[in-house]
């Protein structure tokens, strides 16, 4: 206690002097701010492609070395700048675009005035333009925020930009860029958005010498279609919807066509590329029921709002922002999307990726037209019984299917059969005349309305194989296909409140850990308006005492384990949630469909295959299975022509 006030009387007598508060130079001022607008070479070549589209580009070249840290070049054929606007362009907050002070009605995608400043302090800068009619033009520098004065110089019409030596001025924000090959990934993926903003601009995108765009001025459906780049979609969905003054168009691929990553979702809002939240994940739940989990579908997406409802100055770099009423906006996109994904099967499918055959040598092939056929080769004796899955010696296809009959180990045939006068035909050896007959009858009832075309085989007892009215040949997974057909059904009349329940005459009973028996007891009644009935039968288990009656069959045991190992996997199971949460019955209503769905290796009737692709045709959904597989593929001509190397 002694040392106490030895100790206080060796302190000041008085505090520090108070630091006092000094405005920063101007440069400093410019590098700071040049942070938050430019992050990256992908941020500063968005801010020069906006400029130019702004400056009424048809057309743009971009042109990156070293994935833009070493030199990006920009240039277009807009409407130019004079020496006095190249000044003031390089200036903090001077801009010719915006007419409105109350930041309400922006129709251009730049309207800040901090770009051009902001890579000036942090890059070499220059900007050499000609405006039209003019005698020449002009150039300017700017190099870490020293700017030099306009110079005249010789230049084309419009606007050229090289941005050289990327962040030598900040060299701490530099050294966190990534690669030259990551950071140029994510400039093309910027190129990609704004391009489909103004399809009627041409593009040109040079990427370390490597042309990665070159796409003309085209429609939106066209520069949709390209840049989406989902060749293997068999077509694109065309979507349109209105709500509440608010406007939905665009493309959708069908879900069948995913990536692993949302880089395939583009979304413009009155013009403008946006990365938004409430748009993602309205995307994300319009898709939940028909793609697979943990994938992202592939959309271009064109909302228009009325001006007063959105609010663009959210940000610098301008992709985020604020909707006024972000329900609504919801509620529009998640609607849209799901009225265009409710079409049945055949309306939108999937093409393999095929391969090409190598073209060092050239193929010969004999002249399809006045050329005698082969004769078909001999039958071995030895082949005394019919074998499944052979086709016929000769195979005619021309603008419309020809559906074939291949013999089959029972003596059936794997087609629609139109009587039993044609099999009992095949059966007696006359398959080349109960062929022309079934496909001259068969034919006649499957046309454009019947996009699936007509059932010609079995294979491996899992797969459909049809032809349809343009020739193409289509495959269906049996199972996914009718698991979806089960889903739908389930699902309507759940939501109706029938699902029509069949009791068992000898209830089962099944043994389950406590904390699964907990979670299937905890939902009770939502598995009762499903039909299943359960109920505690003490010691860790459970009695089933009925099932729904449309799955038949089904093995009560396997179903309920599967049931209890989903929902305790799920993160978000809890029993005062389940209610609520109209994903999880979802998944339960996909597990029921699954069992009682027709298996893979179960040999179908003719009439049967052709049945179960008539009701794909008609039931929402029908392109994926209930864990969003697809359910079928298509092979057109010219698919099947590059397998066989003809192209």
């Amino acid at each position: 206690m002694s040392d106490l006030p030895a100790q206080q009387s060796a302190m000041p007598d008085t505090l520090p002097d108070h630091p006092h508060v000094r405005r920063l130079p101007e440069v400093i001022v410019n590098r700071i701010a040049a942070g938050e607008v430019i992050e990256r070479p992908a941020a500063a070549v968005k801010e020069l492609i906006e400029n130019a589209i702004d400056a009424g580009a048809r057309r743009l070249s971009i042109a990156l070395d070293g994935g833009g840290v070493e030199r990006m070049i920009v240039t277009d054929d807009g409407i130019g700048m004079s020496p006095a606007d190249l000044a003031l362009a390089v200036e903090r907050h001077c801009t010719s675009k915006l007419g409105d002070e109350t930041l309400v009605h922006i129709n251009t995608l730049g309207f800040r005035g901090e770009a051009l400043p902001s890579i000036g302090a942090a890059a070499r800068l220059s900007i050499t333009s000609r405006p039209k009619g003019a005698q020449g033009a002009w150039r300017i520098r700017v190099e870490g925020g020293r700017t030099y004065a306009p110079e005249p110089v010789a230049g084309a019409f419009g606007t050229s930009v090289v941005v050289e030596d990327l962040f030598f001025a900040t060299p701490a924000r530099r050294k966190f860029l990534k690669s030259a090959r990551v950071e140029g990934r994510h400039v093309e993926s910027v190129v990609r958005r704004l391009a489909l903003a103004v399809p009627q601009t041409a593009f040109r995108f040079v990427l370390d010498g490597r042309e990665v765009l070159d796409l003309p001025s085209q429609d939106m459906a066209a520069r949709a279609a390209a840049l989406l780049d989902a060749s293997e979609a068999d077509g694109f969905l065309s979507i349109d919807g209105v709500r509440d003054g608010m406007t939905l168009t665009g493309f959708i691929c069908p879900p069948s066509v995913h990536r692993s990553t949302a880089n395939g979702q583009f979304m413009l809002v009155n013009g403008r590329p946006v990365v938004d939240p409430v748009l993602k994940t309205a995307v994300r739940v319009a898709y939940r029921r028909v793609i697979e989990p943990g994938r992202h579908p592939v959309v271009a997406l064109m909302l228009s709002v009325p001006p007063e409802q959105v609010d663009v100055n959210v940000h610098p770099a301008k992709t985020e922002l604020r909707f006024a009423d972000e329900a609504s906006v919801r509620s529009l996109v998640i609607g849209t999307l799901q009225r265009a994904l409710e079409h049945g099967a055949g309306i939108a499918g999937v093409r393999p990726v095929l391969s090409s055959a190598p073209r060092a040598t050239r193929i010969w092939y004999p002249p399809e037209q006045g050329q005698a056929a082969p004769a078909p080769a001999p039958i071995h004796a030895a082949t005394t019984h019919p074998v499944s899955g052979v086709a016929e010696p000769r195979l005619m296809f021309g603008d419309t299917p020809s559906a074939r009959t291949l013999p089959l180990a029972s003596g059936t045939v794997s087609f629609a059969a139109t009587g039993v006068e044609n099999a009992q035909a095949v059966g007696e050896g006359r398959a080349d005349a109960a062929a022309a007959a079934m496909a001259e009858r068969g034919m006649a009832q499957v046309g454009p309305e019947h996009p699936l075309g007509a059932a010609v085989a079995q294979v491996l007892d899992m797969y459909i194989l049809a032809v349809a009215a343009d020739g193409s040949l289509v495959l269906v997974d049996q199972h996914a296909a009718h698991e979806r057909l089960t889903h739908e059904r389930l699902r309507e009349q759940y939501l109706s409140g029938r699902v029509q329940a069949q009791r068992l005459l000898v209830p089962d009973v099944i043994d389950l850990p406590r904390v699964q028996q907990d979670l299937l007891l905890a939902r009770q009644p939502m598995l009762e308006r499903l039909g299943v009935e359960i109920e505690e039968f003490g010691g860790g288990s459970i009695l089933v005492r009925a099932l729904p009656a449309m799955l038949g069959k089904s093995d009560a045991v396997s179903l309920l384990r599967d049931l209890a190992d989903e929902l305790e996997a799920d993160e978000n199971g809890a029993p005062d949630e389940m209610a609520s949460l109209d994903g999880k019955l979802d998944a339960v209503i996909a597990r029921m469909a699954c069992h009682g769905s027709i298996r893979a290796g179960r040999r179908l009737a003719p009439e049967e295959m052709n049945a179960l692709l008539r009701q794909m045709e008609a039931t929402p959904r029908a392109g994926t299975c209930s864990h969003g597989r697809p359910t079928w593929l298509k092979l057109s001509r010219n698919d099947l022509e590059k397998l066989f190397g003809r192209r």
